[in-house]
């Protein structure tokens, strides 16, 4: 109880707005009972008012419901992203650090071709390969984290291959897999879990850029980035359309951030 005492108020902030988002995705109907989809409903391009607290867009449907039920595929894709980066890096980097030589040099050097691709030019590639849709842009979006985890992935197996009890493992009789899986694998996951927390804000920012540039879910799908991109042509007369999703987006994105940097203090020490 005197650890959490000491938490920055930000952090619990951070936690409270990261709470809500998910909450957003997981049961939305608490929130907003409406049909984000159904236009047609009430009158179009309202003032945000006590009824309607975002306002309505250009056909009537009601702004803030569309922004809490697109929290489920915004923050679902953003999860696929890390998991597929996360996971296909992760791979990667294992068997580069642990076998060397001539797989260390292929894996890197396609790591390092990603690397040199910016990464909308590469989510906008395999878009194309694979067609649009939430699933596919959180996929092209895994793709550009690929190369972040296996250099990550890579540094912290080679630091714990030379250790010791790795050492000891191999002199009691164990096989290279079963002391990559047993030992060096469970022991270089930290950092990537933490990287992959600190992804997380980015993949929603990469989704939604996505989204508003039309390569993600298609309309009338509420997600946050198509919902911007629906309001820009009325950015001068209805400004609530594209400033309030986009500060949902913000929110979130820095509270993630911030969050995922305060749990990585946390190991046995006190949040300052």
């Amino acid at each position: 109880m005197r650890k959490l005492a000491h938490i920055r108020p930000g952090v619990w902030l951070s936690g409270i707005v990261v709470l809500v988002a998910v909450a957003w995705a997981v049961v939305p109907g608490l929130f907003a009972s409406g049909d984000p989809t159904e236009s047609g409903t009430t009158a179009p391009l309202l003032a945000p008012s006590g009824e309607h607290w975002f306002g309505t867009d250009s056909v009537g449907r009601d702004l803030y419901t569309r922004v809490v039920w697109g929290a489920r595929h915004s923050l679902s894709g953003a999860l696929v992203a890390v998991a597929v980066g996360m996971v296909v890096g992760t791979l990667l980097g294992l068997l580069a650090g642990s076998f060397r030589g001539r797989v260390d040099a292929v894996i890197m050097r396609v790591v390092d071709v990603l690397l040199s691709i910016p990464a909308l030019l590469l989510s906008l590639s395999v878009i194309i390969l694979l067609g649009y849709g939430t699933v596919n842009a959180a996929v092209a979006v895994g793709v550009t984290n690929v190369a972040m985890f296996a250099r990550l992935a890579r540094s912290e197996v080679l630091g714990v291959a030379s250790s010791d009890f790795v050492e000891a493992a191999y002199g009691s009789g164990g096989t290279a897999w079963s002391v990559l899986w047993r030992h060096i694998l469970p022991n270089s996951l930290t950092p990537v879990l933490a990287l992959a927390a600190l992804q997380f804000g980015s993949a929603i920012l990469q989704l939604s850029t996505l989204g508003f540039l039309g390569y993600g879910a298609p309309p009338p799908t509420p997600e946050w980035g198509l919902i911007i991109s629906e309001g820009r042509d009325f950015i001068a007369t209805s400004w609530w359309l594209t400033v309030l999703p986009g500060l949902a987006i913000v929110l979130v994105v820095l509270a993630t951030n911030h969050l995922s940097q305060a749990l990585r203090r946390i190991d046995g020490k006190v949040l300052r």
